[in-house]
């Protein structure tokens, strides 16, 4: 769980001292951790299920994306130029937009059971998630039925709804289905605390809040 988390702070801080120039309240985003569904195995590994007579295979891959978000305000030019103002975060407005990604590989075997497979054809693929507050009261879903996809293939969902920073722990619950072939199932925990990104915008920006 949480296995892989792909952003370093360096990059938020350097996020925070390129911010584009927006225009005051404008928002823009800044690098942010990700977090990869078991199983162990790391970046690559995928769950996978067998239909009942063992000749066809689903697997499924998941990363949630929590998606830092904040507005830009006007600040002094870095050290040695203050003169010059810039566009720069704004630790206050910091918050979340959560995405979802999901991966697939669909196999059939075409001889023997659970072996000389294949990935062709197109395929029917549905992907779904559900973030959950730490009381179960659900906070964001997402819902795509896709048709006419390939034997490998993945699709980043966005979810479209602002989480504030600081709310507590939630839960992803994710599946993705091929029909006919199975559904894969999974869940991970999320913590919304902004605290890393907001010292890191008010320490390279100069701005004490």
């Amino acid at each position: 769980m949480n296995r892989t988390r792909t952003a370093a702070l360096a990059l938020v801080a350097a996020a925070a001292a390129l911010a584009p120039a927006l225009g005051q309240g404008a928002a823009t985003a800044a690098p942010s951790t990700s977090y990869l569904q078991d199983p162990a195995g790391g970046e690559k590994a995928m769950k996978s299920m067998w239909t009942k007579d063992d000749m066809h295979k689903v697997e499924g891959r998941f990363r949630f994306h929590p998606g830092v978000q904040y507005k830009t305000v006007t600040g002094p030019g870095p050290e040695g130029a203050r003169e010059y103002e810039r566009q720069v975060p704004d630790p206050r407005t910091l918050a979340w937009l959560p995405s979802y990604e999901f991966a697939w590989s669909v196999s059939d075997s075409k001889l023997l059971k659970k072996a000389l497979t294949t990935k062709d054809g197109k395929h029917p693929i549905v992907v779904h998630a559900v973030l959950r507050t730490a009381k179960g009261a659900k906070a964001g879903e997402v819902h795509r039925e896709l048709t006419d996809q390939p034997a490998t293939g993945s699709r980043k969902v966005e979810g479209g709804k602002r989480i504030a920073c600081d709310t507590g722990e939630y839960t992803v619950e994710w599946s993705l289905t091929r029909s006919g072939y199975g559904t894969l199932t999974g869940t991970l925990r999320w913590d919304s605390d902004c605290g890393q990104y907001r010292t890191a915008f008010s320490t390279e920006n100069g701005q004490q809040r």
